[in-house]
């Protein structure tokens, strides 16, 4: 990389490309992934739903994100970004179109149910910018990616009911979330056309095992098992809501074998982990190879936090605006848009930040930030000003944006050849966050909603002093068998 290479975001060459296709594909997985959120109100006359189903169908909508982040970071690794974020984007265009056709609740919970996989893309263009950009603006980068392409949602909230009025009537939804499916089926060929998964010369490191992360240390070994817990119950959490306890929509008896499959399907990944990592309790990994994966679980708590109460705000925030100030449902879209429309500035400055002014010691400070943020949250209600509540929302959501920015600055630092399945299991803490958020938010009002967010938030302050500071070199080898040490500092 030459010295005339310079991060130039007016720049359409180079890697520069790269990252403006990768962002660009991010904002339409967002797009897509969110689509529904602003037309709640119309697709719930329109099909009949009550309110537990419309809160169902958002607890769907990010329910198979979990596993799907975790499956397509493998991918990742393995196959390249170029061919996985192409493919996720063709395919997940079928059950968007088939949203759209939907004529009752339980096709159009299958049709989200499904469509939570295109929320894996994200970790995708993780990989693919960390190819592209060196260590000192990999924050800046990856924040650009990720803020730029969250703000897909925003997009959503303010364009979509437009579009919807434009195409009239009741159905006028449905035209508008078909269209997204067709611009994320016409993307995944352009993306593909335009883009590869590292500069001319350069190696793309690939994951040596397949089927599980790969760990260095017996005691990560068991942190990694214990790690994958709280995944597999956010899973059961989402088969009790949608049980004869909650919603009805599973009989007791099919909730059984869920339960039972679920533990069946740890077991199964325990075994998968100890296939790729048993040679660690048999023969020491050289320092030099090492990693500690306390730094990727001190991440996933806080993307927990993080990503995970913007996914479950960004779900509620129209619903929230429209019941609490008396809002039309194009306005309230609008409004609550300002959240996620914070993504174009707050997550690449939490990138910028970081790559500045130190990693951890940027963590702690928006964290603590993004805690006292959803406690001011907690107390808007009707009395507030309508300005003085959205200029609340987007206070709290810098705090909130920037801290994934800054937790993605410090993903692609651990290990190289790891850095999909890594993004793939921090980005599936935030889905972990989002489904137990709103499940929350399911069985209380709204001030005690954004209470749990903030005691979740001191939660992830705390492990966050666990973290160390990543600095030295990361020894990769190459396929060849030859070892290249990567700056970090």
């Amino acid at each position: 990389m030459t010295s005339a290479d310079t991060f130039n975001l007016l720049s359409f060459k180079g890697r520069m490309k790269i990252l403006h296709l990768s962002w660009m594909a991010f904002f339409i997985t967002f797009l897509v992934w969110f689509n529904h959120a602003p037309l709640l109100q119309a697709i719930a006359v329109d099909l009949g739903l009550d309110s537990q189903q419309i809160k169902t169908l958002l607890i769907l909508n990010v329910a198979l994100t979990i596993p799907a982040r975790v499956v397509i970071g493998m991918l990742t690794d393995r196959y390249g970004p170029r061919r996985v974020y192409s493919v996720l984007l063709a395919v997940c265009s079928l059950p968007c179109l088939a949203f759209a056709l939907a004529d009752n609740f339980i096709q159009a919970a299958i049709a989200r149910f499904l469509l939570g996989f295109i929320g894996a893309g994200f970790v995708i263009g993780i990989r693919m910018v960390s190819e592209w950009f060196p260590s000192h603006e990999l924050g800046t980068a990856e924040g650009v990616y990720g803020g730029w392409g969250n703000f897909g949602s925003a997009a959503a909230a303010f364009s979509l009911p437009a579009l919807a009025l434009l195409f009239g009537g009741d159905e006028g939804w449905r035209y508008a979330i078909g269209l997204t499916g067709l611009l994320s089926l016409v993307f995944a060929f352009v993306y593909y056309a335009n883009v590869s998964d590292t500069p001319k010369g350069a190696t793309y490191f690939k994951s040596r095992q397949s089927g599980a992360m790969e760990v260095t240390s017996r005691q990560d070994f068991f942190l990694l098992l214990i790690m994958k817990l709280p995944m597999y119950g956010a899973l059961a959490l989402l088969v009790w809501k949608l049980s004869a306890s909650g919603v009805g929509l599973l009989s007791d008896s099919f909730c059984l074998l869920a339960y039972l499959g679920l533990v069946v399907l740890y077991g199964i990944e325990v075994q998968q982990v100890w296939r790729v990592n048993k040679s660690v309790f048999s023969t020491p990994v050289p320092e030099l190879h090492r990693y500690s994966f306390k730094q990727v679980a001190v991440l996933n708590i806080l993307y927990f936090a993080t990503f995970g109460s913007e996914l479950a705000v960004v779900s509620m925030l129209p619903l929230f605006f429209a019941e609490t100030f008396a809002l039309a449902p194009l306005v309230a879209g609008m409004v609550a848009s300002a959240y996620a429309f914070m993504n174009l500035m707050s997550r690449p400055a939490g990138g910028w930040l970081s790559d500045r002014f130190g990693r951890k010691s940027v963590l702690l400070i928006l964290t603590g930030g993004l805690a006292l943020g959803y406690l001011m949250m907690s107390q808007v209600d009707s009395s507030w000003p309508l300005h003085w509540a959205i200029l609340a929302v987007m206070l709290c959501s810098f705090f909130v944006q920037s801290g994934e920015g800054a937790v993605f600055a410090v993903v692609p630092l651990i290990k190289r050849r790891l850095t999909g399945q890594i993004a793939g299991m921090t980005g599936a803490y935030g889905n972990v966050g989002a489904v137990t958020y709103l499940t929350v938010l399911s069985l209380v009002d709204y001030a005690s909603f954004f209470m749990v967010i903030a005691a979740t938030a001191v939660l992830g302050f705390m492990v966050l002093l666990l973290m160390d500071e990543p600095k030295g070199h990361m020894a990769e080898v190459r396929e060849d068998g030859s070892v290249e040490l990567i700056t970090l500092s």
